[in-house]
C-alpha cells in the first residue's frame, strides 16, 4: 500500500495549473476540477471557499518561485550576465517541465483584470522586470556588455523571448528544448551587446 504525502488541497491546485495549461484559464472551472481530480464537485469545497480561491492559489505559487528565484540569483558569486542567463535557464528548464505554469504567463493579461489576482500578478510582474531591468543595468554599469539597448529595452527584449517562445511553442512543435532555445537567443544576444 502506498501512502500519499502530497494532500489533496496540494493536488487540487497542481490539477488547476494543468487544466489552465491545457484548456486555459476559462476551463478552470469546479465542474472541470472536480472531473480531472476525479472528486466530486461539493469536495472542491471542503479545501477551497470557490474557484476564485483556487486560481488565487495558483497565481500565488506561481509568483513565490518568482521571489525564491531572485533570492537564488542574488546569491550567486557571478558575473551579472551569468546572472541573467542563469536566471533565464532556471525559468526555461521551469516552463519546459511545468507546461501549465507557463501558461500562466501567457494569461497575464486575463489575470490582471480579475480582482481576486490583479494585485499577486501585478506585483509579480513589476518586481520581475525590476529585478531583471536591475541586473541589466548592473551588467552595463561593470562594462560585461555594451548600453546599446537600455535597461528597460533589454527587459522588454528578455520578456518577449520568453513570452513569444512559449506561445510559440503552444502553436507549433519544437524538436528543440525551450531551455535550449532560450540559451541559444541570449547567447546571439550576449555576442551582440559584447562586440
Amino acid at each position: 500500500m502506498s501512502e500519499s504525502y502530497i494532500s489533496r488541497r496540494d493536488k487540487i491546485v497542481a490539477s488547476a495549473i494543468e487544466l489552465i495549461g491545457d484548456l486555459g484559464l476559462h476551463a478552470l472551472t469546479t465542474k472541470n476540477l472536480a472531473r480531472k481530480e476525479n472528486i466530486s464537485e461539493t469536495s472542491i469545497y471542503k479545501y477551497f471557499g470557490g474557484i476564485d480561491e483556487v486560481l488565487v492559489e495558483v497565481v500565488s505559487q506561481y509568483a513565490s518561485f518568482d521571489i525564491n528565484i531572485q533570492r537564488t540569483v542574488e546569491h550567486l558569486d557571478i558575473s551579472y550576465i551569468d546572472k541573467i542567463k542563469y536566471y533565464a535557464d532556471t525559468y526555461a528548464t521551469y516552463y519546459d517541465n511545468y507546461l501549465g505554469m507557463g501558461a500562466i504567463m501567457l494569461h497575464y493579461e486575463e489575470l490582471l483584470h480579475l480582482s481576486e489576482t490583479r494585485e499577486i500578478i501585478s506585483e509579480c510582474i513589476l518586481k520581475r522586470n525590476d529585478f531583471v531591468c536591475s541586473l541589466f543595468g548592473s551588467a552595463i554599469e561593470n562594462k560585461e556588455i555594451r548600453a546599446v539597448f537600455s535597461p528597460k529595452e533589454l527587459t522588454l527584449i528578455f520578456n518577449g523571448i520568453f513570452t513569444e517562445g512559449l506561445t510559440e511553442r503552444r502553436t507549433q512543435y519544437s524538436r528543440m528544448s525551450f531551455r535550449a532555445e532560450v540559451k541559444e537567443i541570449l547567447n546571439r544576444l550576449e555576442k551582440i551587446l559584447r562586440l
